[in-house]
């Protein structure tokens, strides 16, 4: 027995110092403030761009070091799905209107080969329209910020339609990117002091929030014209979108709720507290997003890009082995993290294309469209500008549901009790 204990001991050792010399290498950089696209361009367009160049001290961080290392940076490489250009969210925290619209144009295309430009402010606009109503009914106990889900989309959709990007763009004055800061904060003190009175007058209150937003990002259009022809936005999702908001589900994996049950995202821009979340596990998870990936489908996919393995400068997403090796990804590993919050719901993006088994290594990758400004920090004339790409470890253990078409996991839902 003891042999036997000594024997396993050695080869444990060894296998130790096999896998530490294989472990990924961190590095520490430093970045000087005020350089970079989202400096040079974005804030040169928002206020107080002063005060924010003027911090020009440099600052470090810890990142992966994934210098020399042979990675599919190039969405050339992927099979993809159509999407419009990259369009920047600007100084915004809206990546989950900008991601979401994305998806839904490339939906209209694939149902019905029409390349579309909807509005993402439209929909912000309502959605602020609709936390707004929520504080004023609970009485301040609700979450109002710029952040949401997905599926808020959907959502917002029935109640209010659509309209084309050149109908509303939420740009005014001269503004070629977005800022809700000062706006949200005005609205955001104006909900604060009708808590403070307690004057709780829920027409009052919209007309404001309303007559705020006209001022900093213009009133939404009630008609317009399309190819010649009138619509509002109800006839416009209707009729010329012919996109059905009820045709799409959003799917969720993780293990602090019930598996194959709708549950509740417990997250703070899930305001709502919406509970149509489709929880599978961890396995079914991953199979979904590759199999919807490869017939044709496009997701919202949203989770965490706070990470060191979350490069800026080669824009791929890894999953370092100093954080934890692939072997050991899991659904545990993923709750842990999201129990801890080092898993947080920061960012909505479209996952529009993949590659198998790059070179052989039996692992993929999954190209992705970002709104944010990190993801825009190359040359506009990279192919690489305005995407990123994801290796499947990352998207295992830091991307936590995704919004998708209802044919695309048909499978998995039949599961679900009704």
């Amino acid at each position: 027995m003891k042999r036997i204990i000594a024997t396993t001991g050695l080869i444990a050792i060894c296998a130790f110092a096999i896998q530490a010399q294989n472990v990924n290498k961190g590095k520490v950089i430093t970045e000087e403030k005020g350089k970079g696209f989202y400096y040079e361009s974005i804030l040169k367009d928002v206020s107080a761009v002063e005060e924010k160049l003027a911090e020009k001290e440099p600052y470090k961080r810890f990142v992966m070091d994934q210098s020399g290392m042979d990675l599919p940076n190039n969405p050339s490489l992927y099979q993809s799905v159509w999407s419009n250009a990259t369009e920047s969210q600007g100084n915004a925290g809206t990546c989950w209107s900008f991601s979401t619209t994305s998806f839904y144009e490339s939906e209209v295309l694939r149902q019905h080969g029409k390349k579309v430009e909807i509005s993402e402010i439209y929909s912000a606009y309502w959605e602020y329209v609709e936390k707004a109503r929520r504080f004023i009914e609970k009485r301040g106990d609700s979450h109002f910020s710029e952040g949401s889900e997905g599926n808020a989309l959907a959502r917002i959709m029935k109640m209010y339609g659509a309209v084309p990007e050149a109908a509303y763009t939420g740009l005014i004055d001269g503004r070629k990117f977005h800022s809700h800061a000062k706006m949200v904060d005005e609205m955001t003190a104006f909900l604060n002091s009708m808590k403070t009175s307690s004057a709780w007058n829920v027409a009052y209150g919209l007309e404001t929030i309303k007559s705020i937003m006209n001022h900093y990002i213009g009133v939404p259009p009630t008609e317009f014209v399309v190819e010649g022809k009138t619509y509002t936005p109800q006839t416009y999702l209707k009729d010329y979108l012919k996109i059905n908001p009820d045709d799409f589900v959003e799917i969720l994996s993780y293990k602090q709720e019930p598996y194959w049950q709708q549950v509740e995202y417990k997250v703070p821009d899930n305001w709502w507290h919406n509970k149509d979340y489709y929880n599978v596990p961890l396995d079914v998870f991953m199979g979904a997003v590759k199999q919807a990936a490869k017939g044709g489908y496009t997701l919202s996919i949203g989770g965490d890009v706070s990470e060191t393995g979350f490069s800026r400068e080669t824009n791929c997403a890894l999953v370092p082995d100093y954080d934890i090796p692939s072997a050991y990804i899991n659904e545990d590993a993923r709750q842990f993290r999201f129990s801890n919050e080092t898993t947080t719901d920061d960012h909505g993006m479209q996952l529009i294309g993949y590659l198998e088994n790059y070179k052989g290594m039996g692992k993929d990758w999954y190209l992705i469209k970002d709104s944010s400004s990190g993801s825009r920090n190359v040359d506009q004339n990279n192919p690489n500008f305005g995407y990123y790409f994801f290796h499947e470890d990352y998207i295992k253990l830091k991307m936590m549901g995704f919004t998708v078409h209802k044919d695309a996991v048909k499978d998995i839902l039949k599961k679900f009790q009704k």
